[in-house]
């Protein structure tokens, strides 16, 4: 028969749930940095062909 686990103590709750967020907010970080430059051309990982505007 199924047996109830102990209750985790609020603040090992509080622990894990910072460390996940903290990981969703590096995440979010380096995808931001990223953009900027891609956005301004300072990229070394991207290579982005440029599209030549005859004007």
């Amino acid at each position: 028969m199924a047996v109830p686990k102990k209750r985790t103590s609020i603040s090992k709750k509080r622990i894990r749930k910072n460390s996940w967020k903290r990981k969703g907010y590096w995440a979010a970080l380096k995808a931001f940095s990223l953009a900027k430059s891609l956005a301004t051309g300072n990229s070394k990982s991207f290579f982005v062909r440029q599209i030549k505007i005859k004007g």
